[in-house]
């Protein structure tokens, strides 16, 4: 017990983490996914644009296209190689600006309470009840579609969860000792919901975090996937819209965009889940 509370508590979650066999799997594939999306366009350097053979040739038929062409006769290789950056980029950060507003919503609400609570936790409400991805549709339709608007529109419908946990940890954390201690020495409020409470209520905050990339990127799909996003950037989710209508006739230009997004999302999800386990004392056991 001693030698648990000497090495601290994030290297203590390090070494429950790095036990957990899937989520290392997890991280694993991550990387591979990140690496891919940094360096890919220059191992690979092909225009995800160009035409560099027949429409719809097949996996393995054709040396300049090794894993097949589009309907207009794109290498696919190069649009999941290129792909890959769009919609990591959305992902990370339509979650990012979802969890500062879900923090800010959360921390205001949970720390002042009263008329203060209520007012934020019917805003809350309402975008919860609201289809989140008819809502962000709209959003981008009234803009004109590029990765900065459909990031702002995955981050401003994708917040209210992370409210809700952040309300739920400041509730039970401003009622412990050492918040009413800091209360007592003449702490500000800022200081005591920025500096104090949050600091402790971060470890569930960064696996819902985790989480809520994964999301995002299956936002970003269905969004490409429904013409929603920016023409000129080729993203996984474009290159399933854009060739859904030929599936039955070439089903690699759907299935490997699929693939990539589905092993993406899993890697997060399996990350997120080792985190948990970490974070949380009463799973460190499992």
């Amino acid at each position: 017990m001693a030698e648990t509370e000497a090495r601290g508590p994030w290297r203590e979650a390090w070494s429950v983490f790095k036990r957990n066999y899937a989520a290392l799997v997890g991280l694993g594939i991550l990387a591979l996914v990140l690496t891919t999306a940094i360096a890919g366009p220059w191992i690979y350097p092909v225009d995800p644009f160009d035409i560099v053979g027949a429409p719809k040739t097949p996996p393995g038929t054709d040396a300049d296209a090794v894993l097949g062409t589009d309907y207009l006769g794109r290498d696919m290789l190069a649009g999941l190689v290129r792909g890959g950056r769009p919609t990591l980029m959305v992902g990370f950060f339509a979650a990012m600006i979802a969890t500062v507003i879900g923090i800010t919503m959360g921390a205001l609400g949970g720390y002042y309470g009263g008329k203060v609570d209520a007012l934020l936790g019917r805003i809350t409400e309402f975008f919860q009840v609201l289809p989140a991805l008819l809502f962000a549709m709209v959003l981008v339709m009234l803009f004109t579609p590029s990765l900065v608007t459909v990031t702002f529109a995955i981050g401003f419908v994708a917040w209210t969860s992370m409210a809700r946990l952040t309300r739920a940890e400041f509730l039970r954390i401003k009622q412990l000792e050492y918040v009413r201690a800091a209360r007592a020495i003449g702490s500000s409020n800022g200081r005591i919901i920025w500096g104090v409470i949050l600091p402790n209520a971060l470890p569930p905050i960064i696996v819902a975090a985790t989480l809520a990339t994964g999301t995002a990127i299956l936002f970003e799909a269905g969004l490409s996937f429904l013409g929603l996003s920016d023409p000129n950037m080729m993203s996984w989710g474009m290159m399933i819209g854009s060739n859904r209508n030929y599936l039955r006739e070439m089903w690699w230009a759907v299935t490997f965009p699929g693939v990539c997004i589905f092993l993406t999302v899993l890697a997060i999800s399996l990350v997120g889940d080792g985190l948990n386990d970490a974070f949380n004392p009463r799973l460190r056991t499992r």
